[in-house]
């Protein structure tokens, strides 16, 4: 693939994220995507005594990793988020109806996303970084949170806060202290500043 700005070099996105993928897109990237298909929940629970920052890199890391040992030509960016609240994590909502009582209990409350990336080439990761935003929702009404839920739909259930900003999620909350690419999913800042480092792109 030949970049805009004339390079060669690929990049591949190991992530499904279409918020991931927007941001990167968005910012004049240049990359191909390849899901990596990594046992999460393995890495979980075998990450069980980490830190929501800790386990946010690792799961970048190993998908980064996943994507990179068949594509070893290539740099390979892998990304993922964890959410810190009450003292615990919180996965992705199995359900609709799961999702509108996780956002009841989060309602008048603050948690804490965690936003990991790693670079990956030659099958190693060459960087790794994390980033974290604390969100502060508000006290919404239960007519709020069906509204919200029926208007997202199955949706919600890809998203780990089930919510996004970039939409009517960001009537959910308060106030939001840290970066805004950070909540969507991706450290965008550092990331790019790696990527130019590595002559992924131009300076």
């Amino acid at each position: 693939m030949v970049r805009r700005d004339g390079a060669s070099d690929t990049l591949v996105l190991a992530s499904g994220s279409s918020a991931r993928a927007s941001m990167l897109a968005n910012a004049g990237v240049s990359f191909t995507v390849e899901v990596a298909g990594v046992d999460e929940d393995a890495i979980k629970v075998a990450m069980a005594d980490a830190s929501p920052e800790e386990l946010a890199v690792e799961l970048a890391c190993a998908k980064a990793l996943a994507v990179s040992r068949h594509r070893p030509e290539a740099w390979v960016l892998g990304a993922d988020q964890t959410l810190a609240f009450d003292g615990g994590l919180i996965s992705k909502a199995g359900s609709v109806e799961e999702a509108w009582a996780r956002l009841a209990t989060m309602r008048g409350r603050t948690h804490t996303l965690h936003s990991g990336a790693a670079l990956a080439r030659d099958g190693a990761v060459v960087w790794s970084g994390v980033d974290t935003a604390r969100m502060v929702m508000r006290q919404t009404s239960d007519a709020f949170l069906d509204a919200y839920v029926a208007e997202e739909g199955e949706a919600i259930r890809s998203c780990v806060g089930s919510y996004r900003l970039e939409g009517l999620g960001a009537q959910l909350f308060e106030r939001v202290e840290g970066d805004y690419f950070t909540v969507l999913g991706l450290p965008l800042w550092p990331v790019l500043t790696e990527l130019r480092r590595c002559g992924v792109l131009s300076t």
